[in-house]
């Protein structure tokens, strides 16, 4: 077997073997820290090493000297030879302390369904996948700062994708994201736009296929990072780009500024996680412009890091920082349950100060930690404790907001029996006792469990957010179970559809005929101004990812097809998958497959080797009332939107506060307005096929100036407007240009103060008798 010890940072240790922990940059070796793999026995009586650590930094003298200097291999400060100080030895090692991110022991128990789950720590040592932080403040080198503002970047490169999520404070909306190198060329830019974040004061975005010379220059930490205001078009707040080794762990976290808005260009940020087996609270504090430049009378600044509740001082931390290492890591000890609750809601500040005639002070809130990424899961049968082939699936979207409430919704479809439980559980600890934290069951009805579970604790948050939490459901002839997943959080993707729809659930029960898989799945579509569909499948219960097969048993594809008797006429090959997960963008959609996507009559359909007609499927557009594929808030080419602009029998088409553009399919036939014997939603015109679904909301009319534009212009100029990818002056005029059909010469649209007109060429009733008119060959087409 085995031998007993204890595995820290991909290294492994002997029992009783003692160690100066390596948390990688920018932290390197810690020196004031001391590891010892301590003997234990486990459940079964076998020895088995667990990983404390101790701070040994408040242990050290203070120097008698003006000038102490930091040897390198030391903790503490001495004094240079021949002046007084006295010899620094090791202080008495206590591992009562600090356990750090140890691993953890899985002891879950045999009759159960053993699947390996993901952990964050596996995934973060997934060489696919690399994790980033950025402090971002003003003034980068040479110190010239010009705001209070701060920003906290979290990164993760995954294969060549680089995805960030970006709080701030003190900053107005950023418009672009700059990325550049040591030389400060600029490299890449990312355009914010308005709705692509969960919340205000965030930025998501991602730097598609980075080159590899750019991914050896972020491995090196040699890029930085910018966001850019309208105010400070070189870049209000900076920072480089460091990996860090801690970030998989971070599950809470905070923003420090300045309490003296003064104070321009400090800031700092902590990053918290809790330990996984006690109530200790490990962070790890970064600032910059806490030492004020010039401010050198000593080598080190003594540093007051509290914890407080309103105004109340619960922990107090002190600690020496340089100006070469203003960073800190410490550990909080033995949390009370009140402070832990705290902690969760969102109601601990942290504040970090220097004393002295330069002191400086910043503050922040801790909150859960905050990010771009989905909290969600696939359930299904195979991942059951006791696995089942019912072919039912469930689907789950959740959401961690800042005072510790986590809102939920479960979509459940094709179980053998009627749905009896909805709970949220860990790992059972026993084989006779599974262990439920939250039961849903109470918000389930037709379908759909959705509510808020109000009371967290700080632990269960920290599972959640470590993917260490899993729904089950439990119907009348699986008591136990008949569906089960883990909650896992899914990277950014750009598809902004996560945010406000809940996926198209996939089922082998959809599949026709019906497919008794344990696997299941679900998908977010969406179609963007251009009419190019973007799709994301997550699929689980196909395999193990960690097994070499998978990749050949879950290479299926995925296909959209047409509901009905002949399900393969319009079909398109999506994409193969990578592991469990699958995402793309089809531009050349035929207008028949925008058609059934629009009216809800289009289906998606995973297939893999064991059963390569299918092995689950679900219907784009979904009974919760929502649109079938969520429709482009801009001009779009050939799916068309509900508009309030119905103007009597001249037939323009404008465009309204509420809603988005109309946007048409060339189909011929007669014009008639909607409510005029048309069926409900459908409009039918020459050319035009207006596809508005009855039972939809959409969401308010984007702002249509680009920067640039708006910039060149007066604010109170009359807008201009977009359509398709081109922008149009204010009583500009144009033929509209409609892919695949090209400029129709028929139609004239107009731009007035930032709303487009369009209107059909008007033909008199005499064009009609001699359908051969060639002078007017708008007109040759009545009937």
């Amino acid at each position: 077997g085995v031998s007993a010890g204890c595995a820290f940072g991909g290294h492994f240790y002997a029992l009783e073997e003692t160690w100066h922990p390596d948390l990688g940059e920018p932290f390197g070796v810690m020196r004031c820290v001391i590891c010892h793999c301590e003997p234990q026995r486990n459940h079964r009586g076998k020895p088995v090493g667990k990983v404390n650590c101790k701070n040994m930094k408040q242990d050290c003298p203070v120097p008698a000297c003006p000038r102490a200097t930091l040897l390198p291999g030391h903790c503490c400060h001495t004094c240079p030879k021949g002046e007084e100080s006295p010899p620094e030895k090791t202080p008495a090692l206590r591992f009562d302390t600090f356990e750090y991110f140890q691993d953890k022991e899985d002891d879950l128990d045999k009759p159960y369904n053993d699947r390996s789950y993901l952990s964050s720590e596996g995934l973060a040592r997934d060489d696919a996948r690399t994790e980033f932080v950025a402090l971002l403040t003003s003034g980068p080198e040479p110190w010239h700062p010009t705001s209070s503002a701060v920003g906290k970047a979290r990164f993760t490169l995954l294969r060549s994708s680089l995805l960030f999520s970006i709080s701030y404070e003190r900053l107005g909306r950023p418009s672009r994201v700059r990325f550049s190198d040591p030389e400060g060329n600029v490299l890449f830019e990312h355009p914010v736009q308005k709705s692509a974040a969960p919340e205000d004061g965030m930025l998501c975005g991602m730097w598609r296929t980075v080159s590899k010379a750019n991914v050896q220059l972020l491995r090196g930490e040699q890029l930085r990072v910018s966001l850019v205001t309208r105010s400070q078009p070189s870049g209000e707040v900076h920072g480089r780009i460091l990996k860090h080794r801690a970030l998989f762990a971070e599950t809470f976290g905070a923003i420090l500024t300045s309490l003296d808005p003064l104070h321009w260009g400090t800031g700092g940020m902590a990053m918290l996680t809790l330990s996984d087996t006690e109530n200790k609270l490990h962070f790890i504090l970064m600032a910059r412009g806490l030492l004020e430049p010039g401010a050198r009378e000593s080598p080190w600044v003594p540093l007051r890091v509290r914890i407080l509740h309103q105004d109340q001082t619960l922990r107090e931390v002190h600690a020496n920082i340089t100006v070469e290492d203003p960073d800190f890591a410490e550990v909080l000890n033995d949390l009370s349950a009140q402070e832990l609750q705290w902690l969760v809601q969102g109601q601990l500040r942290i504040t970090a100060e220097t004393e002295g005639r330069h002191a400086r002070q910043l503050a922040g809130t801790i909150t859960t930690r905050r990010s771009c990424d989905t909290i969600q899961s696939v359930l299904c049968g195979a991942d059951a404790l006791l696995p089942t082939k019912t072919g039912a699936v469930g689907s789950a979207k959740l959401a961690l907001h800042e005072n510790g409430t986590l809102e939920y919704q479960v979509q459940v479809v094709g179980t053998a029996s009627e749905v009896v439980g909805i709970t949220l559980e860990t790992k059972p600890r026993r084989k006779s006792k599974r262990n439920i934290l939250f039961d849903m069951t109470p918000s389930y009805k037709d379908g759909l469990a959705c509510g808020a579970w109000q009371s967290p604790s700080a632990r269960d948050a920290h599972m959640l957010l470590q993917n260490e939490l899993f729904l089950n459901v439990a119907t009348k002839d699986w008591t136990e179970g008949e569906l089960r997943g883990q909650i896992i959080s899914l990277p950014y993707s750009g598809l902004l559809a996560r945010y406000t729809e809940m996926p198209v659930v996939l089922a082998g029960q959809l599949v026709s005929p019906p497919v008794h898989s344990g696997a299941g799945g679900h998908a977010w579509l969406s179609l963007d101004e251009h009419c190019h569909l973007h799709y994301e499948i997550s699929v689980a219960g196909l395999g193990r990812p960690s097994d070499g097969t998978v990749s050949a048993h879950i290479h299926g594809v995925a296909e959209l097809g047409e509901m009905g008797t002949r399900p393969h006429q319009n079909k398109r090959l999506l994409k193969g998958f990578y592991s469990t997960e699958a995402q793309g963008v089809v531009k050349d959609l035929d207008a028949d497959l925008l058609q059934h996507l629009a009216q809800g009559t289009a289906f998606l359909q995973v297939s893999t080797k064991a059963h390569p007609n299918g092995e689950m499927r679900g219907r784009v557009g979904s009974r919760w009332g929502r649109a079938p594929v969520p429709i482009p808030t801009a001009a779009c080419s050939r799916v068309a939107l509900p508009g309030a602009g119905w103007k009597g029998t001249d037939h323009s088409v404008t465009r309204s506060q509420q809603y988005s553009l109309m946007c048409f399919v060339v189909v011929g036939g007669s014009f008639t307005s909607p409510d005029h014997g048309g069926q409900p939603g459908i409009g039918m015109g020459s050319d035009l096929l207006l596809i508005a679904p009855s039972r939809c909301t959409f969401p308010t009319t984007p702002e249509r100036s680009v920067p640039e534009l708006a910039d060149s212009m007066q604010a109170d100029a009359p807008r201009a407007c977009r359509f398709g990818r081109r922008w149009y002056l204010n009583n500009e005029s144009w033929h509209p240009s409609v892919p695949p059909f090209g400029e129709m010469k028929c139609i004239l649209c107009w731009c007035v103060s930032g709303e487009t007109h369009c209107q059909r060429q008007e033909c008199p009733p005499s064009a009609c008798a001699s359908p051969a008119t060639r002078d007017n060959p708008c007109c040759a087409k009545c009937r």
